[in-house]
């Protein structure tokens, strides 16, 4: 126990440190390449002005700050939000596959917002608020359906079936509101919905889910112990004054409001938030606080430096960012059902 205390709390500053370099390397790559040293003194001067002195032209700011950050700091909020929600999901409810894809969250999120742009409510500066809100609340509508279909028969088995079912549900229902679209924009919009990416990434798009994110973190965190006892039963987390039934609901509340949030900017990217909380359980146990924490850094490494491989991989053309996770995770997950039988945790 000792010992993963410490490779804890030497992780969390490592993986800083790498999601650092990460996000220079990301900026940095493109159809203009730009120095990393120039990449790093750009991003650092508006913080430390007096350190730097700037040696590079205010095209090649206005490409790091207005064209390369969003998609990359969009990465970074996405990538940690699918992690968090996936390690919150798979704790509450003892199920290793649990995700917010394979729940049906990420599908539920993204036709809520597909049907709200297709006609027309999403348009302008409210859709900074009702796309997220529509994410949220078309996450949860899934989630609840799966629950209640899965909760009849109380296995693994039925949760994963239930939540593919849902997420099939919700993408053919995207595809009926792709055919009712009037304009070759709308169109595209509901396709990156249904693929995931983050071509579409911009600063004003991003406070919501950033901010629902760092509050979601926060709270599971401070809900940490509770989390712990859930997971180890409910006659456990009953034996210890906690509410089993509450903080489970209050738990799937945050996982659909924070994958929900992120879906509504970047589209259903699947596997994050199955496979980065099983890297992170890997790395640092099962303990709810440590393993939400090292799931958001990671979950924001592995999303930056998927989606700089979707845009470099067959460049001057990019991949949408969800297709490349699926195209990692889907053989992964087949891999963790064929070895069921001996248990993650």
């Amino acid at each position: 126990m000792r010992s993963l205390s410490v490779r804890a709390g030497l992780l969390v500053p490592a993986l800083l440190v790498a999601l650092l370099l990460a996000v220079c390397l990301a900026v940095a790559v493109g159809s203009v390449s730009l120095p990393l040293s120039q990449v790093g003194g750009i991003l650092a001067e508006p913080v430390l002005p007096w350190l730097i002195e700037p040696e590079w032209t205010r095209v090649r700011e206005a490409i790091v700050w207005e064209s390369r950050m969003p998609r990359v700091a969009t990465a970074v909020v996405v990538g940690a939000a699918l992690a968090v929600a996936g390690a919150l999901a798979q704790t509450v409810t003892a199920n290793p596959m649990a995700d917010p894809y394979l729940l049906g969250v990420s599908q539920g999120a993204g036709l809520a917002v597909s049907i709200l742009t297709v006609f027309g409510l999403g348009a302008g500066l409210a859709g900074y608020a009702t796309l997220p809100v529509a994410a949220f609340l078309g996450g949860l509508l899934a989630l609840a359906a799966v629950i209640a279909v899965a909760g009849r028969f109380g296995s693994v088995t039925a949760l994963i079936l239930g939540g593919i079912a849902v997420g099939q549900i919700a993408s053919a229902l995207m595809t009926v509101v792709l055919y009712t679209a009037e304009n070759s924009g709308q169109v595209a919009q509901v396709m990156f919905w249904m693929t995931g990416g983050l071509g579409s990434a911009r600063w004003e798009l991003l406070a919501v889910p950033a901010a629902v994110l760092v509050v979601g973190l926060v709270a599971a965190v401070a809900m940490g112990r509770w989390l712990d006892l859930l997971h180890a039963g409910d006659d456990a987390a009953a034996a210890s004054g906690v509410d089993a039934r509450t903080v489970r609901v209050l738990s799937l509340v945050g996982v659909s409001l924070v994958a929900g949030t992120a879906v509504a900017i970047s589209g259903g990217i699947g596997f994050v938030g199955l496979l980065v909380p099983h890297a992170a359980r890997f790395l640092v146990g099962g303990g709810a606080r440590k393993l939400l924490v090292t799931s958001a850094l990671l979950g924001a490494v592995f999303l930056v430096l998927a989606d700089l491989a979707a845009r470099t991989v067959v460049a001057p053309s990019e991949l949408p960012v969800g297709v490349l996770t699926a195209l990692v995770g889907g053989p992964v997950f087949l891999l963790m059902l064929a070895r069921r039988r001996h248990p993650v945790w």
